[in-house]
């Protein structure tokens, strides 16, 4: 019953918003992040500790307002999703714009396809349709599946409609390898944490379980690496800028080099956080398999300076 009503409730928020301009969409986002923030609670202590312990060079003061920030643009890509699968090509397409697309015109002249890195970062899910609204490459994005089956199949009905394949973390690499071999764009969003038998990367100077998959894929197919991130101007519309991850001179056994290749676009990633802390997913609990996180955490809430609901 609670998973129908979940559903029900998804669905009567995607009807509400449809309507919306892109701009308003925002704006009731926005509002919607701070409830959360305020009435809920949600994660706020995980938050506030991965501000801390990410950006101690920081006031308190200046990562509260990253806080803030950060739940309001939680707010603002949650509705924008919603609000996105109501809309038309002409309507969406404009709403990014893409720069120093030459560099993913030159991996694919490569012909052994692009892997296309970005994070739960600013409107992930406009990343998705804006990439295939604007590139005329098929694209397969591997998907992270929802709790909620109903939900589930709402939102990766509307992810394919313009053309793009969808698959499910884990049993994707037949699929990915031979989207690659036939020269296509691959998209992962390579922020969340990796299990704990992951390889463990520094990312804000401390080791986090990090998902090998994207330079697994690279090094196995040849395949180009780039990063693209999108970052929500002051008119509403967002800025895409394509990076590359140099995936040349690494050294050792191959496993080493998926450790190095590894380290250089979660760098990337770093990077492009440290510019816009903001847009990012906080509330995402990053360093869960770092060792002594749980024991970090509980002498955190022991002091009474954090509290929250905590999921």
């Amino acid at each position: 019953m609670t998973s129908l009503m979940e559903y029900a409730l998804f669905r009567l928020l995607a009807v509400l918003v449809r309507p919306l301009s892109a701009r308003s969409a925002q704006h009731v986002g926005a509002w919607l992040g701070l409830v959360i923030l305020r009435l809920t609670g949600y994660r706020r202590s995980v938050t506030r500790d991965n501000l801390a312990r990410a950006l101690p060079e920081l006031t308190r003061p200046e990562r509260e307002l990253i806080l803030r920030d950060a739940y309001k643009n939680y707010g603002i890509a949650m509705v924008e999703m919603l609000w996105s699968y109501g809309q038309t090509p002409d309507v969406l397409a404009p709403l990014v714009r893409l720069k120093e697309t030459r560099l993913l015109d030159n991996a694919l002249a490569r012909g052994k396809g692009c892997i296309l890195l970005s994070a739960h970062f600013g409107s992930w899910e406009l990343l998705l349709s804006s990439v295939r609204l604007h590139i005329p490459v098929k694209v397969t994005a591997i998907a992270q599946r929802q709790r909620n089956a109903r939900v589930d199949a709402y939102i990766d009905l509307r992810r394919r409609r313009f053309n793009t394949v969808t698959v499910p973390m884990g049993p994707a690499v037949r699929e990915v390898l031979a989207a690659l071999h036939r020269n296509e764009i691959v998209l992962i969003l390579g922020d969340q944490s990796g299990p704990r038998e992951s390889i463990f990367i520094p990312f804000f100077g401390r080791p986090s379980a990090t998902h090998r998959g994207a330079a697994a894929f690279a090094l196995r197919s040849g395949a180009a690496l780039l990063a693209l991130f999108l970052v929500r101007d002051a008119d509403g519309k967002y800025t895409g800028t394509f990076e590359e991850v140099d995936t040349g001179g690494l050294h050792g056994s191959r496993e080493e080099q998926i450790v190095e290749l590894t380290q250089r676009h979660a760098a990337v990633l770093e990077r492009a956080i440290r510019a816009h802390p903001d847009h990012w997913l906080w509330m995402h609990k990053r360093w869960k398999h770092t060792p002594g996180y749980e024991a970090e955490r509980a002498a955190t809430r022991g002091t009474g300076d954090e509290t929250g609901t905590e999921s």
